[in-house]
């Protein structure tokens, strides 16, 4: 699961709305990851690959973005879209990112192999949204390390998912974050505990 992408893909610990119009239709879609190129939205609206959409999102209070998207994928009710921005809207994305990873509303998940080792790194939120990246990147690609050095918010689903790593797949915590490690203290002191409700 090493990151290929050219622009890493923003995940949400709960979706934030967009509105978007189609065809004379509009309707409301969630945003499941947001990359500086494009999102993956969820919506009932029925849309074609190929076609472009209107689409209008605020991350968390930021600035609200206005712009066309052209549908590139459809898996169900989910829809890859790419970005028609323009100058402004790709500043506005990149500022909107910065503020939801600060804030942990949003995370970022990687695997790099450093020195011959395959280290995970997660920037932003530390929650449960991350949990299908995380357990394939443990058990499908192989993690040695976990770099939670750029963490900003802990949830307890993701003090779970570490702690998983940690004893059943032999990983190890590397850096953390100052929030990651007062909240990972706490977690090893009650580790049965949240395991069974994380």
């Amino acid at each position: 699961m090493q990151e290929q992408r050219k622009h890493q893909r923003i995940r949400f610990g709960t979706p934030p709305e967009a509105k978007i119009g189609y065809s004379g239709a509009g309707g409301k879609a969630w945003i499941e990851n947001l990359s500086m190129s494009g999102m993956m939205l969820r919506t009932e609206l029925k849309l074609e690959i190929g076609r472009s959409v209107g689409c209008e999102f605020s991350l968390f209070g930021a600035p609200l973005i206005d712009m066309p998207v052209t549908v590139v994928s459809r898996v169900g009710d989910l829809y890859g879209t790419r970005f028609q921005a323009g100058l402004i809207n790709q500043v506005l994305i990149e500022d909107a990112i910065a503020d939801a990873l600060a804030a942990g509303r949003a995370s970022v998940l990687s695997v790099h192999e450093l020195a011959g080792r395959k280290v995970m790194r997660i920037a932003g939120g530390l929650n449960g949204a991350l949990c299908n990246d995380f357990m394939y990147a443990l058990t499908r690609v192989g993690v040695d390390e976990i770099d939670l050095g750029g963490v900003t918010a802990v949830e307890q689903a993701g003090l779970a998912l570490c702690l998983v790593a940690t004893e059943r797949h032999d990983a190890i915590i590397g850096q953390q974050s100052e929030c990651f490690a007062g909240a990972w203290k706490l977690a090893l002191a009650m580790p049965g505990k949240l395991l069974e409700t994380g």
